[in-house]
């Protein structure tokens, strides 16, 4: 394949351009805006099944603080009914009168049961709301931090969106002027060799595989003609001569 060696140089532009390209690429695939994002979403997603699981630990507290207030308050009704018909003197006989004592004696240590039990349920319930509400908070934060991170995000993805847009005009205009068999060649070495399908010589060095070449290699080089495209034979990359090249 020949090409001039001006359209040959050419080729090193569109080289450079294709990893600016890349390297565009890489640092929208790898953003560390886009990983904190993720972090925070799974940390947000945590938050809120926690936070689910403690409301349902409130609302259960709370059907049970209303069942013992309402088991403290039947014994105090019935204690208060059997203190009442105590003080009215409305118990004749001596044995009822020592049943109906020792009933609210009896109902003053269930009311007194009770009543600790219920202090001790409102004692959870306080736990688990503030537990909620911590939770709550908490993914609240982390929700706005998200938001925030979110932002620069996109900021940084339409940057480099840009940056990409301006290359790739660029590397069209550039491209324009090379032969389509020698682009044609240039990619499929390029897809082929980890993104690098042309590679200047200089100083005796295949930039592209980084190996200097032998005294051998350089001199059947030096008599090929100028316009002939050279393949490095180490790495097969395009070997582009350039006057700095060591011929």
């Amino acid at each position: 394949m020949n090409a001039d060696p001006a359209v040959q140089l050419r080729l090193l532009d569109v080289q450079a351009v294709d990893q600016r390209l890349d390297q565009l690429a890489h640092r929208r695939r790898t953003l560390p805006e886009a990983a904190e994002l993720e972090t925070l979403a799974a940390e947000h997603s945590r938050l809120r099944d926690a936070e689910v699981v403690a409301g349902t630990a409130v609302a259960d507290l709370e059907r049970e603080q209303k069942r013992a207030d309402a088991e403290v308050e039947q014994v105090r009704a019935r204690k208060d009914r059997d203190q009442k018909r105590l003080d009215a003197g409305q118990v004749s006989s001596a044995k009822e009168l020592e049943s109906l004592q020792s009933e609210i004696a009896s109902l003053n240590r269930r009311q007194g049961v009770l009543e600790d039990a219920e202090i001790e349920i409102m004692e959870r319930l306080e736990v688990a709301q503030n537990e909620a509400a911590a939770l709550g908070a908490e993914r609240e934060s982390v929700g706005k931090k998200a938001q925030e991170v979110q932002a620069a995000r996109d900021a940084a993805w339409a940057q480099l969106d840009a940056d990409a847009a301006s290359a790739r005009a660029e590397r069209d205009e550039l491209a324009g002027g090379i032969p389509a068999d020698l682009l044609a060649l240039y990619e499929k070495i390029r897809a082929d060799r980890g993104g690098i399908g042309a590679a200047a010589l200089r100083q005796r060095r295949c930039e592209g595989c980084m190996i200097q070449l032998d005294a051998a290699e350089l001199g059947r080089i030096r008599g090929l003609a100028p316009d002939l495209v050279v393949r490095h034979e180490e790495c097969r990359r395009i070997l582009i001569r350039t006057p700095e090249s060591g011929l």
